[in-house]
């Protein structure tokens, strides 16, 4: 059957259905090489769904690729579509499909594990070997991503959602990081909390311990602007400046974190905190937030920055100190849609965090250039670019 809807043309696939269309992608050959390239996308499979994709969010690691051709030890080695956090309609429903329909919004979660190992059978998916992410260059041959006009995806990773915006869908993939930062930290009620980095992984980590119960939530960034946009948008009670220094030898290193977690216990009610979460992958605010959490407490190392440190262990051993591991997410998606559009006063305005929008492919490589800028042209904090494909 074929039927005009969303604007888009749609229809549900056969079994034997090998019908091909073109579509548009946007491509990355090289450093800062972007190429819109048509491409042929047959029908779903059976357990697959086709999404128009609408609107996708400029992560990090989109940007590492970017700007050089690599993600730390990862390299790319064939031309490479980014994106992957988004969401979109369904257009097409393969054969086998029956919780999804067409024209269902959905947001999409583009980790594919193997779910036979043992981490897959514990739930920690995630972290399983052999897991695909749709725009990393992890695997071979890469799973592109998410900045093309349609895609097929298995039908059990498009999350149904009932969001008034395709926008709020794209945010899903890093609350997801939030939420399994969160549930990692296990956050007792009227606890109190650091968060360093106030880019929009920080923030939405900010806003989950809010939801969470924490009596006070302290957000550190070099970036004053940055501060001031958590606290002023509740995403945070409390705002510290990290001082511009850049000491060498180690001994300086670890008088500078001392510094800062003497800042941070001022700003603090208990004084050290109950938990950090670590979300820039400096070295220095690693260090700090060893000094900066209580006996027992624990540390929530989500920020990936260079892969060797030195660190002060035994000020953090001899406390018993937990520093956590957080990588992307597992089953987090049903609690992000149900959280978003719950209501929630204790959620801030999510909507906030997309500071700039670029409409359209032949804008893509603008907004690829804007989401590694600290201002706009205009003076305006850049926190979250979000790349609209939605078609016309």
């Amino acid at each position: 059957m074929v039927r005009q809807d969303c604007r888009v043309h749609i229809h549900t696939a056969s079994a034997n259905d090998k019908k091909t269309s073109e579509v548009k992608a946007s491509v990355l050959h090289g450093v800062k090489d972007l190429k819109i390239e048509s491409r042929q996308l047959e029908s779903p499979k059976p357990t697959e769904v086709q999404i128009a994709v609408q609107a996708t969010g400029l992560c990090g690691s989109d940007l590492h690729y970017f700007n050089h051709y690599r993600n730390g030890d990862i390299i790319v080695r064939e031309p490479l579509t980014l994106g992957h956090e988004s969401s979109g309609i369904v257009t097409e429903v393969g054969s086998s499909v029956k919780d999804l329909q067409v024209g269902d919004k959905v947001a999409l979660e583009v980790g594919l594990p193997c779910l036979g190992c043992n981490l897959c059978k514990e739930g920690r998916y995630n972290i399983c070997k052999d897991l695909r992410f749709r725009s990393s260059a992890k695997s071979f041959p890469h799973f592109q991503g998410t900045l093309q006009e349609r895609i097929n995806h298995p039908a059990v990773y498009c999350h149904k959602q009932v969001l008034p915006t395709s926008t709020i869908g794209a945010i899903l993939e890093p609350l997801g990081v939030a939420i399994h930062g969160s549930r990692r930290a296990g956050l007792k009620p009227g606890s109190t909390v650091l968060v360093f980095g106030a880019g929009a992984v920080g923030l939405l980590c900010a806003a989950m311990c809010k939801v969470s119960g924490a009596k006070q939530v302290i957000i550190a960034d070099i970036q004053s602007d940055r501060v001031d946009f958590a606290v002023k948008n509740k995403f945070a009670d409390a705002q510290i400046v990290v001082p511009m220094k850049r000491p060498q030898a180690i001994e300086e290193k670890l008088a500078f974190a001392k510094e800062v977690a003497e800042i941070v216990k001022s700003k603090s009610d208990i004084g050290d905190v109950d938990a950090v979460f670590e979300c820039t992958g400096v070295e220095s605010c690693l260090q700090a937030a060893i000094y900066s959490t209580r006996p027992g407490g624990r540390i929530m190392l989500i920020g990936m920055g260079s892969p060797i440190q030195t660190l002060p262990i035994s000020a953090a051993a001899l406390r018993e100190v937990d520093l956590v591991g957080v990588f992307r997410y597992a089953d987090t998606y049903k609690e992000a849609i149900k959280l978003v559009s719950s209501g929630n006063p204790l959620l801030p305005d999510l909507s906030k965090l997309i500071t700039q929008r670029f409409k359209g492919f032949d804008k893509i490589p603008g907004a690829f250039d804007m989401a590694g800028r600290v201002k706009d042209d205009d003076g305006n904090l850049v926190l979250k670019v979000l790349v609209d494909t939605e078609q016309a």
